[in-house]
């Protein structure tokens, strides 16, 4: 069964690893994030849940339309923080006084 979601005040529907939008430009903006592998019922909502989160648009109910939760980020700072001295990370670290 399609998911449908609502981005920018257009509808969009995620069904078989593929989106159907009227709109073209947000088309290709969700078929550049569709799971092919998204086949089952829960996997398609699980998909149509995070693109709608990622552009902070709506996703259908049962009860009507509800506001998708942002993602959590993919990347960060943490990664690439380095871990004894946080305060050294940042690419002005060098102007800091030496002690």
């Amino acid at each position: 069964m399609p998911v449908r979601i609502r981005i920018y005040g257009k509808e969009a529907t995620f069904s078989q690893g593929c989106w159907a939008c009227d709109d073209d430009s947000l088309q290709a903006m969700l078929q550049g994030l569709a799971d092919p592998r998204a086949v089952s019922q829960e996997q398609e909502h699980a998909h149509a849940l995070y693109a709608a989160g990622r552009f902070g648009g709506l996703i259908a109910t049962p009860l009507g339309w509800e506001a998708a939760p942002h993602p959590e980020a993919e990347i960060k700072l943490e990664d690439f923080a380095p871990g004894p001295h946080p305060e050294r990370a940042g690419w002005l670290g060098f102007l800091r006084k030496k002690r």
